[in-house]
Formats: C-alpha cells, sequence, structure tokens
C-alpha cells in the first residue's frame, strides 16, 4: 500500500541550465518510488517535491546533490492539508453569456455533501425528463472535477464529497459541454463555501523511547505541540511514550529532542489519520503556509 504524500517543498536548481537535467532526475526518482511525487504550482510555476516525510524528501533532495550533481535551492517545507465540507447543500447555478453569434447558456443543481472518511469523490447524475441532456453530463464532470484539486479554503485538495446532478437547463441553440463545465465547476466550488469547508491536517503516530528521567520535559513538550497522549510502557530500560500529533507540530523534533534528552531519546513516527484543523488566525504569518519560495541554498 502506497503511503499518503503528507509534507511538501518548493525546488528550483542554482542555474537556469540545470532546469532539464533537474527534470530528467525528478522523473527517474518518482519513476523509482512509487511515494514520492512531483508536481507543479500553477500559481507559481515551482516544482513542488511531495513525500510522506522529512527525512524522505531529504533523501531525494541528497540524491539530487551527490549522485545527479545538481545544485538546488529548496524552499521550506509545507504540510500537504485536505479540504473537506462539512454540511448538506443543494445549491443552484447559471451560466449565461451572449455575445454575438452563438451565446452560451447552462443551468445546472447539484446536492453537496460529505462522503464517509476515505470515501473519496462520488459523482451521481439524477436527472430527470432529460432536463440536462445526456451528451452534456461530461462536461458537468469535468467541471467538477477541476475544483478537487484545489478548495475553497486555502487551495487543497478536496477530499471525501459526493456531489449529484439533480436538476440543470439548457438552450437549444447555445448550450454546449463546455458550457455545462463552466457552470458545474461554478455551482461547485461556491456549494463547497456554503458548506463550511474545513482544513484537514495529518496526524502522525508517534513513539518515544526514552530514559525514565527525561519522561516530564518529553511530556511537557509534546503537549506544546498539541499531542493527545496514549498512554506510555516500560521498554527496556526506559519507557515508551505514545501519542497522536498533528504534523505541522513535529518540524525540527529530532534536534530539540536531542536537547532535551542529551541525546538519548529517539522517536519514530508515522500517518495515522486526517482530523480537522484549528481555525486559521486573522493574520498572515499563519505558520500552516509559510512563504511559497522561501528558499535555502
Amino acid at each position: 500500500m502506497v503511503q499518503p504524500c503528507i509534507i511538501e517543498i518548493a525546488i528550483e536548481p542554482k542555474w537556469k541550465a540545470d532546469q532539464e537535467r533537474l527534470g530528467e532526475a525528478l522523473a527517474r526518482l518518482a519513476a523509482e518510488d512509487s511515494s514520492f511525487r512531483v508536481a507543479i504550482d500553477r500559481e507559481s510555476g515551482l516544482t513542488i517535491l511531495k513525500g510522506i516525510s522529512e527525512l524522505h524528501l531529504d533523501g531525494k533532495i541528497d540524491l539530487l546533490k551527490h549522485v545527479y550533481k545538481i545544485d538546488a535551492r529548496i524552499g521550506a517545507p509545507q504540510v500537504a492539508f485536505r479540504e473537506r465540507v462539512t454540511k448538506r447543500v443543494e445549491h443552484s447555478f447559471t451560466h449565461k453569456k451572449q455575445t454575438r453569434g452563438t451565446g452560451q447558456f447552462a443551468s445546472v443543481t447539484l446536492i453537496v455533501e460529505p462522503n464517509e472518511p476515505d470515501g473519496g469523490y462520488a459523482f451521481e447524475s439524477r436527472i430527470a425528463n432529460d432536463a440536462v441532456p445526456e451528451r452534456y453530463i461530461p462536461g458537468v464532470k469535468q467541471g467538477l472535477e477541476s475544483v478537487l484539486p484545489s478548495g475553497v479554503v486555502a487551495g487543497f485538495p478536496v477530499v471525501d464529497v459526493k456531489v449529484a446532478l439533480i436538476d440543470g437547463k439548457f438552450h437549444d441553440v447555445d448550450s454546449s459541454v463546455s458550457a455545462f463545465e463552466i457552470a458545474a465547476r461554478a455551482c461547485f466550488r461556491e456549494a463547497l463555501q456554503m458548506g463550511k469547508s474545513v482544513l484537514l491536517e495529518p496526524i502522525m503516530k508517534v513513539e518515544v523511547v526514552t530514559p525514565d528521567g527525561y519522561v516530564a520535559p518529553i511530556n511537557r513538550d509534546l503537549n506544546r505541540r498539541r499531542a493527545r497522549l496514549q498512554g506510555h510502557s516500560v521498554r527496556g530500560d526506559g519507557v515508551a511514550l505514545n501519542a497522536m500529533v498533528p504534523l505541522m507540530n513535529m518540524f525540527g523534533y529530532a534536534s530539540d529532542l536531542r536537547s532535551m534528552s542529551q541525546g538519548r531519546a529517539t522517536f519514530t513516527m508515522q500517518p495515522d489519520h486526517y482530523a480537522e484543523a484549528p481555525p486559521m488566525p486573522p493574520h498572515d504569518d499563519d505558520p500552516r503556509f509559510p512563504p511559497a519560495l522561501g528558499m535555502r541554498a
């Protein structure tokens, strides 16, 4: 089973001449590792590396530098959030544009509601009496699917949502597949906003093994990181602490743990589930969204 990509960083070569070599190297690395992905950010044009942990991505960057001999600037790590609608919404939208000659017309009514956790995206057409002819349904599907990669809260992928097309209108001359695509896209985005979409953050299952003398400061530090402590057990001459911790609060934990335990404690973590993230603060310096290109050498 392929683990989900829960962390991402931006990368760009120090020299423009290396751009093509970087693309070829990343393609090879992605072909070798199904849990490593490469994407292009639509707004910034940056190359984005996606992986399952900081260590995972650090390993790829190390390969780029020492095996492929590519020097690159690396952005700050960012958590791969998701977005999910939280309430059922029935919403209609009409796209109408009249120019010289043939115009554009399409009207759709959608029911948008949460799907079960990990239920993914599901579409259903409940059209009766040919309110939307079958030839236009592919346009509706394309419009809906175009919204899924970038939601309405902060532009993260939309997950676990059910959409039903229940009604619509068309024009014999002005309707087209593209008009229904535009109408469905706009209707879906507005419905997601009305449905109180929220951010979901990855929660990590963390185990810390430490000598008994360091348990108290490690517990305090985990609480500071919004951890939900799951208990502890004896592990050899030490103690194993178990907790669920948001990934966004685990950046830099390895060095902090070394400092707290004089290098004697170790930890492991793995993705466990997604949970609703706290509301964003009313300012621009939210640590969940560092600058897209806060690049390091």
